[in-house]
This record gives structure tokens, sequence and C-alpha cells, in this order.
């Protein structure tokens, strides 16, 4: 058995995770990070990053299916599917070796195992028979565990035939017919995947539309866009009460906003309804760690209830977002490092979906922006009136931006159509700098840019645009 001694032990090292550890190092603290698997965690290893490459392969596989739109003539497409997979799998494989190398740049420890907290600062690492193979000392600890896809009674998840989002990216063939239950980011991606593959896709979502945390008129859009183009079947206000594996398939029973039930069957299911933090087995309780519903709480600079004992990422509750975790990470342990932070804004944190259209927003919703007692102008510009738009086939979606109508502020901006994803950041930064309306649309963008699209939706909300 080994032993060490670090300023600061990480357990576990997604994209919260790995970023704490190496910005502690940077400040000078001994560091450490235990990981059980491969570096880079869920995000870099099964989500974020691999989904990205697949989707990729999904948008040049609608391309080829309109070629002719744009003067070129196919004659039939062959398609490996098991090579879309593994070049997935090669992405994902050469990132988690990009953060090997970080470490060894850094000169953060390694340490490969299961972590958890023998006391408030001691962490003692497994193999995996359940032997003790290290015992850390640390003054420091930072939790960052991350979350798994939440089971939900009755719905039967063998990975086989109803499946994580982990087995829908290591399929070797698209299914015939495939359900998706649940119409969050991860839902609507995997929707979009399988759908340019050629599976009959149906899309099963308890609240009443697709990506229900976005702003009402991007789910609109989206649902148009995914029933009438891409020929999905959606199912919204309606629930599952049950999924199965049946046969060589699955049956799923849903119930609808009237009560009736109906019985789908399908080749495979994805349950992406939600996730769960990977609190269990860690130690908390013998730590003193305190839980809140399931997650672990904090204040905001990341500590838990035990002051030298943070957490970050997944596992410290939403938004569940790895550019969220790293941010947490980096304010954990600046604060260790005893450097002056704010702790992160969570009113300015971008979310993306990377299906085709995109959809990225950050801040509020018109509708939560009414709520919060605000006059509002809001300026929405569609991506049919970007030129750009036009010469890259991609005229669909729109650009809504919603103002504070008593002192210009940009309160919320929420975006559907082409690289959305892509310029986001621009309104992210505006918020965080408070800018006006004025201020965005005086700003001179580039022409042809899709980002055209943000200048001209900001002087609409102000009556000024000339090109809408």
């Amino acid at each position: 058995m080994n032993q060490h001694t670090f300023d600061v032990v990480v357990i576990g090292s997604g994209p919260g995770g790995y970023v704490a550890a190496i910005r502690a190092a940077q400040l000078g603290l001994s560091t450490a990070c235990v990981e059980r698997d491969r570096l880079g965690g869920v995000c870099l290893n099964w989500g974020c990053i691999p989904s990205k490459s697949l989707l990729k392969n999904a948008e040049y596989m609608n391309f080829l299916s309109h070629a002719g739109d744009y003067g070129f003539t196919l004659k039939g497409v062959d398609v490996d599917f098991p090579k879309v997979i593994e070049r997935s799998r090669g992405v994902a494989d050469r990132m988690s070796g990009g953060v090997q190398f970080l470490f060894k740049k850094y000169k953060v420890a390694q340490v490969k195992g299961w972590g958890s907290l023998k006391n408030a600062t001691t962490v003692e690492v497994k193999d995996e028979q359940g032997k003790v193979t290290d015992v850390i000392t640390a003054k420091q600890i930072i939790i960052a565990t991350g979350a798994r896809p939440r089971q939900i009674p009755g719905i039967d998840v063998d990975r086989e035939f109803i499946l994580t989002s982990t087995e829908a990216m290591l399929q070797q063939k698209a299914p015939k017919k495939m359900v998706i239950m649940g119409a969050g980011a991860i839902g609507v991606e995997f929707a979009y995947f399988y759908n340019a593959f050629g599976s009959e896709v149906t899309i099963i979502e308890m609240q009443d539309r697709l990506l229900p945390v976005e702003d009402e008129d991007v789910s609109k859009e989206l649902r148009k866009v995914f029933e009438r183009e891409l020929k999905m079947k959606i199912l919204t206000e309606t629930k599952v009460v049950s999924a199965k594996k049946k046969g060589k398939g699955v049956e799923i029973i849903v119930e609808k906003k009237d009560g009736t039930q109906e019985t789908i069957a399908a080749d495979l299911a994805l349950n992406a309804i939600g996730v769960q933090g990977n609190i269990e087995g860690i130690g908390l309780e013998q730590a003193g760690v305190k839980l809140e519903r399931g997650w672990i709480t904090t204040d905001k600079f990341m500590r838990t209830s035990v002051p030298n004992i943070y957490a970050i990422g997944d596992v410290a509750g939403a938004p569940w977002l790895a550019h969220k975790a790293s941010a947490e990470g980096i304010v954990a342990a600046e604060h260790i490092a005893g450097h002056a932070t704010e702790g992160v804004d969570y009113n300015n944190i971008p979310g993306c979906t990377y299906c085709q259209p995109q959809v990225a927003s950050v801040g509020l919703t018109e509708k939560k922006a009414k709520e919060a007692g605000y006059e509002v102008k809001v300026g929405k510009f569609p991506f049919t009136a970007n030129g750009k738009a036009h010469g890259i086939g991609k005229a669909q979606g729109f650009v809504k931006l919603i103002f504070d109508a008593k002192y210009g502020e940009l309160l919320g901006a929420h975006l559907i159509g082409p690289d959305v994803t892509e310029m986001i950041g621009e309104l992210g930064m505006a918020r965080s700098l408070e800018a006006t309306g004025p201020a965005i649309f005086k700003t001179v963008h580039a022409h042809p840019t899709l980002s055209e699209a943000i200048m001209e939706s900001a002087a609409l909300a102000y009556d000024e645009c000339v090109n809408f």
C-alpha cells in the first residue's frame, strides 16, 4: 500500500476535476488526482467530445442526402457505420491523452483507482478487486465524481436494448426504429444522429415541448424542423409508464395528457431522462459532508459543509454542463490557494445543443424576464434574412435577444440555426460586460457572417434594423 501527502487531492478527472487539479498545480500546490477510468471523465470519453464527432458525421450524412441542391450528383452513398463510431472513439482517445500530457506538464500526480473519503483529510484508493492500494493525506479535498443517467422506475435499462448515452454511441448499426425517452439536449442530439442514418425516431417528453429549459420560440422552431423536415414523431406531454425488452426489441407503454395509453414497439430505446449524482460509496457520511436532494451542497466558493472539502461539477448539482464544472474547478482551486474569487456567475452560463439546427442560449428567456418584473424589448431576426446563411444552405432559425427596456441591458439571448453554438460566446461576454442593445448593434459586424444576425436582432429590438 502506498502512502502519499499532498496539498490538494481531487477525486475524479472530468472537466471539473482535471481543470481543478491543473489550476491548483499552477498555483504552486502539490496536487494529486484520483481516477478509476480514463482521464477526462464522462464528458471527454463518453459524452461531450465523442458525441460531437458523431453529430458531425450526421451533418455530413444529411448534406449527402441533399447534395443535388449544391450541384453534386451522387449515385448512392455507402455508409460504414462501425467506422463512424470508430472515428468518435479515436477523437476521445486523443483528448484523453491530452489531459495526461497536461498532468505531466504541470506535475499533477495521477492515482488510478476508486477514491473515497476515509475522513475529512484522508482519501482511500481501491483497485477493481476492492483492495486498498493508496492512502492519500491532503489539506484540501475536491470531490468531482460527476453524475450518471437517472434510473426511472418502470424503465428497465439493460444497456443492450434499453440504452444509456454510453451504449447509444457504441452501436455498430443504426436501428430501424428507435425511441428516445427525454427531449433534453442528450435526447434531441441522439435523435438527430440516428435519424440522419436512417432510423425511424420517436421522441417522448413528459413536458410540453422539446428542450424544455429553452425559450418557447426556440422549442417550437426545433419541433417544426424535426417533424416537417426530418420526419420524426414527437410525443410531448407524454409519460413513459414502462419500457422493457420484448423479443428482439423493446416495448414502451406511454400515457398521454388525457390519460390514454399507447404501446410503441422499436428495436432500441434510449433513456435520456436526466442524471443523478455519483454520491454513493465515496465516504461522504464518514466525513460529514451534507447532501440535499441527492446533490452535495456548496457555498459560492464550492466549499461543502466541511470547510476543507470542496465539491464541483455534476455532483454539486445543476446545471449539468462541462463548462460549468470547469468554472467551478477553477473557483475551488483559486479559493484553496488564497486567490480572490467571486465564485461562478450562474446567471451567465451558456447552454448548447448540437443537433442541426443548433441551439444556444444564455440568460433569461422572455417568459422568465417578464416573470422577474422586467419590461422588455425583444428583437428576433431570422436567418432567412442573413446572406451567409443562404450561402451555406442553412437559412433556418433565428437570433432572439431580450433587453431591459429601462436600461437597455441584455437579459437573455436565444439562438437556433447554423453554428449558433459558436456565436453564443459573444453574447455571454456582452452580458458579463452589461452591454446594452445599442452597444451591440452599433458594433460593426463583418459581412457576410452569421454573427450579423446578432447585430440585426439587437437593432430590431430598437426599431433600427434595416435588413428585415
